[in-house]
């Protein structure tokens, strides 16, 4: 009813602002835009702009991708990173999505509300990958793609995902303030948890609650679940594996099977966490990879072969909170300090 009202509201708001402007312009025939009724729109403009680029006739990928380019504020590197592959390849992707949307004649119009969730997946993945660029430092990023979680939420409350994505954001977000000391990055087991967000976190696990009360059993719900636990005082590590091994099955994802064997490796198991990662070829320029090796072999006490694969992550590494943690790793396992815990 509350919803009813606001939007009542603002179409009168915006039908006397009509008709003031025509006057103005004393057009005899003006009539407003209707290509959408009042109920189907979506009452935020970045996010129907998401929406409006979501096209169904691309590829989801490409559909994407090309919305993250204009729309997330994202660099054409940037998102080649998202996607680990690498900035050429990417634009050589852009390109070709921008034509099938010319050759095509691809609409650019707002979907009306029967198609949004044809279009959904698409759309999560886009404020998905935004969050994750700002959690990687861009603050600004994050807060947005939380607020375009909020307004999906109320657009679409009866789809669980959404809810599940609103929830991984807010738990991962709720650390924001322990996640670095200064400039330099600080472990998950090291944080000062007086620093979390308890009201941010408490939101996240509401919002899984929702989603898990609705049936929801999709990506989002199941990495919100292992976000949400990675924030207990006591990790069941276990639990997050068995988790991971669920969403590995979901989605195939390498990434994925390298974060399902930290947790296994968490859980007291770093021989078979190696055997899982050596066995990730096509995660050869992928970073974090390297670093988990690194890791892994450290707790094995194997120093010439942890150097190594701490050199290849540094390589591979940009960003300077990261390879100061990194070069941090070389210079104590030069002096044979105890085995790191998990970043």
């Amino acid at each position: 009813m509350t919803t009813a009202r606001n939007r009542a509201i603002d179409r009168l708001r915006r039908e006397r602002a009509f008709a003031a402007k025509a006057r103005l312009l004393d057009v005899p025939e003006a009539t407003e835009d209707t290509v959408l009724d009042d109920d189907a729109e979506i009452p935020d403009e970045r996010l129907e702009l998401i929406f409006t680029c979501c096209h169904p006739a691309l590829a989801t990928e490409a559909q994407v991708a090309l919305t993250l380019r204009a729309l997330g504020g994202l660099t054409t590197e940037e998102i080649a990173s998202a996607f680990l592959v690498a900035p050429e390849a990417m634009k050589r992707r852009l390109s070709r999505a921008k034509v099938k949307v010319r050759d095509a004649g691809i609409p650019f119009a707002v979907p009306p509300a029967h198609v949004l969730p044809e279009r959904l997946a698409a759309v999560l993945a886009v404020v998905y990958l935004i969050f994750n660029e700002g959690y990687a430092g861009r603050g600004d990023l994050a807060a947005e793609a939380i607020r375009l979680g909020g307004v999906l939420a109320e657009l679409m409350p009866d789809e669980p995902e959404v809810h599940a994505l609103l929830a991984l954001m807010l738990c991962h977000d709720a650390r924001r303030a322990a996640r670095f000391a200064g400039d330099d990055l600080v472990l998950l087991a090291d944080q000062d948890r007086s620093l979390w967000d308890a009201e941010r976190l408490a939101a996240g696990r509401a919002a899984l609650h929702r989603a898990i009360a609705l049936r929801g059993r999709g990506p989002y719900v199941l990495q919100a679940a292992i976000a949400s636990l990675q924030a207990e005082a006591e990790v069941d590590w276990p639990q997050v594996a068995e988790l991971y091994a669920a969403l590995v099955e979901m989605t195939r994802s390498p990434v994925v099977e390298l974060n399902r064997a930290v947790a296994i490796a968490e859980a007291g198991s770093p021989v078979e966490a190696l055997a899982i990662v050596d066995g990730l070829e096509q995660l050869e320029d992928y970073r974090y990879l390297h670093s988990t090796r690194a890791e892994l072999l450290r707790r094995l006490d194997r120093p010439d072969a942890a150097r190594a694969a701490y050199e290849r992550a540094l390589d591979l590494t940009t960003g300077a909170p990261e390879r100061r943690f990194l070069e941090r790793r070389l210079a104590e396992l030069g002096r044979g300090s105890p085995a790191p815990r998990r970043p």
